[in-house]
């Protein structure tokens, strides 16, 4: 099993963030197991695609089982899948605040649940989160409760399973973003959205895929919420 390359499992991975950490993954080397609610087939042999809503437990299972089946071992879990909304905290909606729910902390207990006893039974594994830098740094130019309470729900379980897997090989981490340009903030929005950050741009997907490169080869590193944000967190 030593022999064979690595493998990661990345949700979200149909486009934006998941797309590039899928790319830059690959390009390091490793086997992707991609997760998105529609993703299509892949033409790359070390891409597996798997179709399904991340909340659902029954899609967490069949990405297990068809990593195992295909590729023999899951290395590495990037729970990047989320959904974003902005608004003001009385005017969220039922539906949104259950949709929130379902996709940022459903998506996360259920594939992470499913992938810890493959990586016990190794002896190793890495997981990483995929935040937000208003968990840490509020800002009341974009209202955004159900963020925090699920990304910043997110933060508190990296720090959690670091500590509790901290002595039985698994590492937990987590990527903080500041705003990414993806296909969530069109071009014309880029100026404006660029003001939040102290460095006065937008981040870029390969800034957040290179963080979980560098995580994802720091040994030593566990427990972190790597802030990629152009200086939003040390700005507040």
């Amino acid at each position: 099993m030593s022999d064979l390359p690595k493998v990661a499992v990345v949700t979200g991975a149909s486009q934006g963030l998941g797309d590039g950490i899928v790319t830059a993954l690959r390009a390091h080397g490793y086997r992707v197991v991609a997760n998105a609610r529609t993703i299509a087939p892949s033409s790359d042999e070390g891409i597996l695609t798997v179709a399904g809503d991340i909340g659902d437990p029954g899609t967490a299972a069949r990405i297990v089982e068809q990593a195992i089946a295909r590729f023999g071992r899951i290395d590495t879990l990037v729970n990047n899948a989320g959904i974003f909304i902005a608004s003001p905290f009385t005017d969220y909606s039922e539906e949104q605040y259950r949709r929130k729910l379902h996709t940022n902390l459903d998506g996360f207990f259920f594939i992470t649940q499913a992938v810890i006893p493959h990586m016990l039974q190794a002896g190793a594994g890495h997981i990483v989160q995929i935040t937000t830098t208003l968990v840490d740094a509020a800002d009341s130019r974009i209202p955004s409760v159900l963020a925090s309470l699920t990304k910043g729900g997110l933060a508190a379980a990296t720090r959690s399973l670091a500590i509790e897997y901290a002595t039985r090989g698994i590492r937990v981490n987590a990527v903080s973003p500041g705003i990414i340009k993806t296909p969530m903030n069109p071009p014309e929005m880029h100026e404006t959205l660029g003001a939040f950050h102290p460095m006065g741009r937008m981040g870029e997907v390969s800034d957040i895929a290179q963080a979980v490169l560098y995580l994802e080869d720091a040994g030593f590193v566990t427990g972190e919420i790597l802030h990629v944000d152009g200086g939003m967190i040390a700005g507040h």
